[in-house]
């Protein structure tokens, strides 16, 4: 948590972006692993805590916006919470803690946000994503289960992103802490790879870095030599020779923020020589993103001018034919990069996703693709100073893809059907991502040291 008046002034600087009306905030729960007493290990929901501070379940709060009076909603324990829990701080001392001076028990809100409807006053939400609160919507405002994200505050949605997108110091700070674990996860995971260990051995140690130096990993770790699925969770393979391990991992601080890196190692420790002219295409692209990543600058710019750099390297080795600026235009790299070059990070890996992509990183001027690849590009609009976005190229081989768009005659006159089919079915992926920060004059590195990122590098690590 941080001190008590960086709440107020966010706040107090949400309440100026929006006309009238209340603002309701709803905290995560816990949820059920099997039995209630068995829960999830808990997170609480990001929006909420990046304007209350407090991270524990059963809290909901709001804020009115033609009176300036905060409330947050939660209750006491009781003896059986004390036996169990040991003592709490009340609820009045936690509100006071984060800067709110009301406290009611958790069935005042209902009354609170009935009495506001019934006054027709207008109530804003954002889109749940909990089931428990979208039960609670339902009960409090009447707002139907299957309409639940269009009912949702746009005014809301548009504010909450526009303070949450750019990044104060104090975030920055927090951030660069979750990226030294996740450097810390990933470089222990390359030296301990070796020939016959399970997947899953190398995902324990890494999740458990991310425990004892933070809460625990941002993301379900993805670690598989089966790294042309892009979000591999099966970690049952064994470490075999001439195979590549695509590890897409990060942490979480004790704060709450995030980091997400991925890099692809060999199974080995040495890359084989096709292997290494993939590879070369992707690190090339990773830095060219990092090397043009600047405020004024659209990340759909960016996206589309590493992709003309790829297609590049891969006519070079006779897998694309043909011009890569027509290429690009087609969208015929996607093939081989099926997802966008990056997203938005914060406290969330995928920051404010939950409130909708296109808000986050969309707005009037840039607007989604539908082109096959492009369209899945997160973040497309323009760079400020203070975005923290992940910067992730990629080069998969995926086999039903590929036969898909032969059968039915996609991009032809661009795409090497043949030598796909002989030489990269069994080739894999490979991704290698890194987290930056965009600065006044350009960006940096997220983090106090960069995790190995050429083939060289990878191999010397393994090897010692």
């Amino acid at each position: 948590m941080f001190a008590h008046d960086v709440y107020t002034d966010r706040r107090r600087r949400l309440m100026s972006k929006i006309d009238s009306g209340i603002l309701l905030f709803l905290g995560a729960d816990e949820a059920a692993v099997n039995y209630p007493g068995n829960a999830y290990r808990y997170r609480q929901d990001s929006t909420f805590n990046y304007f209350f501070g407090l991270t524990e379940p059963g809290l909901a709060a709001i804020i009115d916006v033609d009176t300036s009076e905060e409330i947050i909603f939660g209750n006491d324990v009781d003896i059986d919470d004390i036996i169990w829990m040991g003592p709490q701080p009340s609820m009045a001392d936690k509100a006071s803690s984060v800067g709110v001076s009301k406290a009611l028990p958790f069935s005042a809100l209902r009354d609170k946000v009935c009495a506001a409807k019934a006054a027709g006053r207008k109530i804003h939400f954002l889109p749940p994503y909990r089931y428990r609160n979208m039960i609670l919507l339902n009960q409090m405002l009447g707002t139907d289960f299957g309409k639940m994200k269009e009912s949702a505050s746009v005014e809301f949605i548009k504010a909450v992103v526009s303070m949450r997108l750019v990044k104060e110091q104090r975030e920055i700070d927090e951030i660069d802490k979750a990226c030294d674990i996740g450097y810390a996860m990933h470089y222990t995971a390359m030296k301990m790879a070796r020939l016959g260990m399970v997947e899953q051995q190398l995902v324990g140690v890494m999740e458990g870095i991310s425990i004892s130096e933070g809460l625990m990993p941002s993301f379900p770790i993805i670690l598989s030599q089966h790294g042309e699925t892009l979000h591999n969770h099966s970690h049952d393979g064994i470490l075999t020779d001439g195979r590549l391990i695509v590890i897409d991992a990060g942490a979480e601080s004790n704060t709450n923020y995030t980091s997400d890196f991925t890099r692809t190692i060999p199974s080995s420790g040495k890359f084989t020589t096709k292997q290494k002219e993939i590879y070369d295409i992707v690190s090339a692209a990773n830095n060219l993103a990092l090397s043009i990543s600047r405020p004024g600058i659209s990340y759909t710019e960016v996206h589309q001018t590493v992709s003309r750099l790829m297609a590049q390297g891969l006519v070079n080795l006779g897998i694309l034919k043909g011009d890569p600026d027509e290429i690009v235009a087609a969208g015929a790299h996607s093939l081989f990069m099926p997802h966008g070059l990056g997203h938005n990070m914060g406290m969330d890996v995928h920051d404010m996703e939950d409130l909708g992509e296109d808000y986050v990183g969309y707005d009037d001027t840039y607007r989604r693709s539908t082109q096959f690849g492009l369209s899945s590009l997160r973040m497309g609009k323009k760079l400020e100073a203070g975005n923290v976005v992940t910067d992730e190229p990629g080069i998969y081989f995926i086999p039903a893809l590929i036969q898909k768009w032969k059968s039915e005659g996609i991009n032809t006159a661009f795409v090497n059907f043949p030598l796909l089919e002989k030489h990269y079915y069994g080739f894999g992926g490979i991704r290698l991502e890194d987290d930056i920060l965009i600065t006044e004059n350009g960006c940096r590195l997220l983090g106090s040291k960069r995790l190995p990122i050429t083939t060289e590098d990878v191999e010397r690590e393994m090897e010692s």
